[in-house]
């Protein structure tokens, strides 16, 4: 445990939003406010939505109702609200979001501007002809435009469906089936570096419904004869009534790896935000008028939790439009004056091997999270110093958790790629293959905690989460599908996925996907994926084994083949490390793969 590299200061301890609410409801010892909050979740989930505020246009007559069972929850119960009205309580010059086009100046766009905006797309969908619960498509990155239409979308009663930027046709048409969403926003191509990335040629291969285009080149792009240009589309109206609805009411569906291969498709409520904006308020920090930047999409949980956790908290979104590797990014991060970074592991691989970041001024920096994939403490102590020394506060959860279940505070010790608590209003425990507790082990949820999904759209959601689960004090427990260490001091230490899944650059897949590509190539007869993770920690690394098909195919050629096939149809930012060939794959009696004597061969071979 050499890397303890933070201690909080005093000021910062009594500044923090953690101690404001213990010295609130009479704690003075961290551990002590965490099992009051999961002891007493109705009076830590009351205290948090009046904390941040969030405006119900009925009052709730309980906050938790666990009548039909802690895994079918229902939070404010009787209680009517659009989570929308809760993102812009500031003033109405407060800046809402600072963003920066590539080779560009800063801009800034106040909450009142905000808004406008937010109230001519609603008007816009209106004009379509769009009604309440009709379900709406974004598949752009992460713009100015983007994070209105987001909200535009819910404040008008209709659910957004996410889609990543990065995804191929093939993936997007996946997403659209599942969804049936009646139009489509994007946008007539991605800049990335020097590069012209086509999106809208994307969308329309994925045959997608009516598309609203915003344009960001000079060249024109041949429309459908249905699709039309975002200008043509934004209303001049600028007030828009918003749309009340019950709290169970569904603003958006994501998608997060199935274990069968097609994805699951995930509601989110409008109380799946309170979760997010709890654990901003609480885990990450984040006060009135921060400035809050975390490189991510719609497509992906972060974005819309980025876009709750910032605005509930009266804080600015910076969005930077390039690749945050790149070294404009460092001076974005400067000029906008972060005062929250968020990460991915593999970005701060980048910077420490290029050092692009050392040149700016990150003091305005008080933390930085992380998440997406296991950290490396030597990485992650790097990253500390770019800005003088701050903490990481680790971050880990799931889309169909709105936010964290595990992560760190700015009140304890920070102790670079560990986890200093539980996230405060959730509990988990950890069990060993005969289901008894343990410091090693796989992690379990237990419910009910404010932000846990109840619904799937596409499968069976108890059959999913809740089926066959081990009971631990006559409670039920949830399945999450990771392993965890608790440390000697308390802390947690991420051992990656116990299923099928890997986390490749911050996106979860399941083996499964990436296996039924691979199986298509002719020199492939069985295939298996894995994720090793590399044993000083950090990312993990993609493996295939596979048994032969008799072919023609040189060997030194296969490996690019494999590479190239997963990149095409799944996505360009899956990259395959290691392609082995095997004579035959291990399996159980019942013919099950046992991946893990895979990953434990390859250490041994290498």
């Amino acid at each position: 445990m050499s890397h303890t590299a933070w201690i909080p200061s005093k000021e910062l301890v009594e500044s923090s939003n953690i101690y404001k609410m213990m010295l609130l409801y009479g704690f003075d010892n961290y551990q002590d406010f965490w099992k009051w909050s999961v002891k007493n979740k109705t009076a830590f989930w009351e205290a948090t939505v009046q904390q941040l505020e969030i405006q119900l246009a009925k009052n709730y007559t309980s906050i938790l109702d666990v009548s039909k069972g802690v895994e079918n929850a229902q939070w404010l119960k009787n209680g009517e609200l659009n989570i929308v009205d809760s993102c812009f309580q500031n003033e109405e010059n407060a800046t809402a979001i600072i963003f920066k086009k590539e080779g560009e100046v800063l801009q800034r766009v106040s909450q009142k501007e905000l808004l406008t905006l937010v109230n001519q797309i609603a008007n816009g969908l209106l004009n379509l002809g769009l009604k309440t619960g009709d379900k709406i498509a974004v598949n752009m990155p992460m713009t100015l435009e983007a994070v209105a239409i987001y909200l535009a979308g819910i404040k008008a009663g209709m659910p957004i469906v996410t889609i990543a930027d990065s995804f191929t046709p093939n993936e997007i048409e996946i997403r659209l089936n599942i969804t049936k969403p009646k139009v489509i926003f994007t946008q007539d191509v991605l800049k990335r570096a020097e590069k012209t990335l086509p999106l809208f040629e994307k969308v329309v291969a994925a045959n997608a419904p009516k598309a609203i285009v915003v344009k960001t080149v000079k060249e024109s792009y041949p429309l459908r004869k249905e699709d039309v240009f975002w200008n043509d589309f934004l209303s001049s109206k600028t007030e828009f009534k918003t749309v009340i609805q019950k709290p169970e009411d569904i603003i958006t569906i994501l998608f997060s790896s199935g274990t069968t291969g097609a994805p699951k498709a995930i509601p989110w409520t409008h109380t799946t935000p309170i979760k997010c904006a709890s654990d901003g308020f609480y885990h990450q920090n984040i006060h009135k008028n921060d400035v809050v930047c975390w490189p991510t999409n719609l497509g992906w949980m972060m974005g819309p939790w980025l876009v709750f956790a910032t605005l509930i908290n009266k804080a600015s979104i910076a969005l930077y439009y390039g690749t945050p590797i790149e070294t404009d990014f460092g001076k974005f991060v400067q000029d906008a004056k972060v005062t929250m970074l968020g990460v991915i592991p593999s970005f701060v691989k980048y910077w420490k091997t290029s050092k692009n970041m050392e040149q700016f001024n990150w003091n305005a920096i008080q933390c930085y999270s992380s998440t997406g994939e296991v950290s490396n403490p030597i990485e992650m102590t790097y990253l500390m110093q770019l800005s003088g020394n701050k903490p990481i506060i680790e971050y880990c959860g799931g889309t169909e958790i709105g936010g964290g279940y595990v992560t760190s505070t700015v009140i304890q010790p920070n102790i670079a790629s560990t986890f200093s608590t539980q996230a405060l209003g959730g509990e988990f425990i950890l069990l060993d293959e005969t289901n008894n507790k343990t410091k090693k082990g796989e992690l379990f949820l237990i419910p009910p905690i404010m932000g846990l999904s109840t619904t799937l759209l596409n499968s069976n959601h108890y059959n999913v989460y809740y089926k066959n689960t081990p009971k631990y004090k006559a409670k039920l427990l949830r399945r999450h599908g990771d392993q965890l260490e608790q440390l000697e001091n308390g802390y947690y230490k991420m051992h990656g996925r116990v299923d099928d899944a890997i986390n490749l650059g911050g996106i979860k897949v399941s083996s499964i996907q990436i296996e039924s590509v691979l199986n298509t190539l002719e020199f492939i007869k069985e295939s298996v994926a894995i994720a090793i993770t590399p044993t000083d920690g950090g990312p993990s690394k993609l493996i295939a084994y596979y048994v032969e098909n008799p072919s023609k195919i040189r060997v030194e050629e296969r490996f690019k083949l494999a590479k190239n096939s997963i990149k095409k149809q799944l996505n360009p930012l899956f990259k395959l490390t290691d392609l082995v060939k095997i004579a035959s794959l291990p399996r159980t009696a019942s013919g099950k793969v046992i991946r893990k004597k895979l990953r434990d061969n390859f250490f041994n071979e290498k």
